[in-house]
C-alpha cells in the first residue's frame, strides 16, 4: 500500500484487477468492524444483525446516491444515549450491567426507525427551500451542546463496566491512547480494534474469558429474529428522534470530510438532500430489523485518505463482507465473549470522544460565548439533558394512563429546547456556506 500512497488518486478501482480490488475492499470491512460490533456489545443488540444492517444500509446508501459517494454506513455511537434510557443494560450475578434489555430493545429499535425517518423529513426541506435557510434551525451552538450531553450521559455505565476488573479496562483504555496518539498508518486509523484485541489477549492471559458460548454457537445461522425487530411505543419515539438532529449534523461533516479527502463535492453532487435521505432510509431499515442506527463511518474515510483509491466499489464490496460475516454466528459468539471491563475501558474514552467532538463542533465553528444568546443556549441544553435525565431516568411523564404513557427524555427537552430559543432569540448570525473552494471540495463558515 506504501507504493499506491506515491502514486495520484485512483477514481476507477477496476484497473488494479479484481485481486486487488476485492483486497480493498476487505480493508474497509476490517476498518469499520471494530466500532461497529462495539456498538451491540454495549446495547446488548445483535452482532450479526449490526453487521447485516451495517451491509444492507451501506448498498442502499449508494443505490439512493448513484454509486457516487464512497462512504460505508455503520453503526451510530450517537444514539447510545437513548438506547440507555429506553433499554438500559440490566445487572448480571457479579452486579455488572452486561444483560441486554431484550424486553426494551425492540423500542429502542422503533426509535431509531423514526429517528432515520426525521432525515427524509430533512431532506425534503432542503430539496424545497435551500441547505443554506434550513440549516439556520441547527447551528453549533445548538448542536454541539446536544453531542456534549450525549456523551456526559454515558459516562456512569463505563465506569461502572470499568469497576469489574480496572487492570483490563485500563489496558484497554491505554492501548487505544498509544494507538491514536503514536500509531501510524492503520494503526492509528484502527485504535479501537487493536484496543479490543490487545485487552483481550490479556484477559486471556489473565483466564477471564469463558468459551462455552461459542462452542454451542452454529457455524450458520440467519443473522435476523422477528422478537427482535422494532415495535413503536410513543416515549421511545419522543426519546431517540431528537438525537437525529445531532447525528444530521455529523452526517454532513462526514460527507464534508469525504469531499475534502476525494476534492469532489458531494454536497452540491449528488446533493446533501440525497445523502441525508440513502443514511435516513439506511438507519430506518436497521432499527426496523432490529439493528443500531447507521452513520457514515470516518475510519473508512480515513482508509481513503491512506490508500488514496476513491472508487465508491471498494465500499460496496465491504458491505458484502459484512452481510456474509453476519451468517455466522459463532463469530457473534466470539466477540460477546469480550468482558465487561474491556467494554468499559473502550466506553471511557468513547462516550468522552462523544462530549470532545462536540466541543470541537462548537470550537471549529468559532461560536461566540461571550455572546450572551449563545451561552443562554448552551446552559439551557446541558443542564436540561443531564438534569432532567438525573432526575426522571424513565423521562419526564406528559401524559400517563392504564394504557398508555408518554414521557420525554432530557435529550429530548435539550433538543427541543435548544431550536425553539435559537429560532425566537435575536441575533442568529450562522450562515452555511457550501459553495466550491478549489480542490478541498467545500467550504463551510460561520
Amino acid at each position: 500500500m506504501q507504493k499506491q500512497n506515491e502514486m495520484t488518486a485512483i477514481y476507477n478501482v477496476r484497473e488494479l484487477g479484481a485481486g486487488k480490488t476485492l483486497v480493498l475492499g476487505a480493508q474497509h470491512t476490517f476498518a469499520m468492524f471494530g466500532a461497529t460490533v462495539l456498538v451491540p456489545l454495549l446495547t446488548g443488540l445483535n452482532v450479526s444483525t449490526t453487521l447485516l444492517c451495517a451491509g444492507l444500509g451501506t448498498l442502499l446508501f449508494h443505490f439512493i446516491t448513484g454509486g457516487k459517494v464512497p462512504a460505508f454506513l455503520g453503526s451510530s455511537f450517537a444514539f447510545l444515549g437513548g438506547f440507555g434510557i429506553v433499554a438500559p443494560m440490566l445487572a448480571d450475578e457479579s452486579g455488572n450491567l452486561t444483560v441486554p434489555n431484550t424486553e426494551m430493545l425492540p423500542y429502542a429499535c422503533g426509535g431509531v426507525v423514526a429517528a432515520g425517518l426525521l432525515y427524509l423529513v430533512m431532506s425534503g426541506l432542503i430539496t424545497a427551500f435551500g441547505v443554506r435557510r434550513i440549516m439556520r434551525f441547527f447551528p453549533p451552538v445548538v448542536t454541539g451542546p446536544i453531542i456534549i450531553a450525549i456523551g456526559l450521559i454515558l459516562a456512569p455505565s463505563a465506569i461502572n463496566n470499568c469497576s469489574s476488573d480496572w487492570v483490563l479496562a485500563l489496558i484497554a483504555l491505554g492501548t487505544v491512547v498509544v494507538c491514536n496518539i503514536w500509531g501510524k498508518g492503520m494503526v492509528k486509523i484502527l485504535p479501537i480494534l487493536i484496543g479490543v484485541v490487545v485487552s483481550y489477549v490479556a484477559a486471556l492471559i489473565m483466564g477471564r474469558v469463558d468459551f462455552a458460548a461459542i462452542a454451542s454457537a452454529d457455524w450458520f445461522g440467519i443473522p435476523l429474529s422477528t422478537s427482535a425487530m422494532a415495535k413503536f411505543d410513543i416515549s421511545a419515539i419522543l426519546t431517540i428522534m431528537p438525537i437525529a438532529l445531532a447525528t444530521m449534523m455529523e452526517h454532513i461533516g462526514d460527507i464534508a470530510a469525504i469531499s475534502a479527502t476525494t476534492g469532489k463535492n458531494y454536497i452540491r453532487a449528488p446533493g446533501l438532500n440525497r445523502t441525508l435521505l440513502g443514511d435516513g432510509l439506511a438507519t430506518s431499515l436497521a432499527g426496523f430489523l432490529g439493528g443500531p442506527a447507521n452513520t457514515t463511518y470516518g475510519e473508512n474515510t480515513g482508509v481513503l485518505a491512506l490508500t488514496r483509491i476513491y472508487d465508491p466499489l471498494v465500499m460496496r464490496i465491504a458491505a458484502c463482507f459484512a452481510i456474509l460475516m453476519s451468517f455466522c454466528p459463532k463469530l457473534g459468539a466470539a466477540i460477546n465473549t469480550i468482558p465487561a471491563a474491556i467494554v468499559g475501558g473502550i466506553s471511557f474514552i468513547l462516550y468522552g470522544m462523544i462530549s470532545a467532538i462536540g466541543v470541537r463542533n462548537v470550537v471549529e465553528n468559532k461560536v461566540d460565548f461571550t455572546n450572551s444568546r449563545n451561552l443562554i443556549i448552551a446552559a439551557v441544553i446541558l443542564v436540561s439533558a443531564l438534569g432532567f435525565n438525573s432526575a426522571y431516568p424513565n423521562g419526564l411523564p406528559l401524559y400517563q394512563s392504564a394504557e398508555l404513557t408518554i414521557s420525554l427524555s432530557g435529550l429530548a427537552i435539550a433538543a427541543i429546547l435548544g431550536i425553539v430559543m435559537n429560532a425566537v432569540l435575536p441575533g442568529n448570525d450562522y450562515e452555511f456556506d457550501n459553495t466550491e473552494k478549489g480542490e478541498q471540495g467545500l467550504n463551510m463558515k460561520v
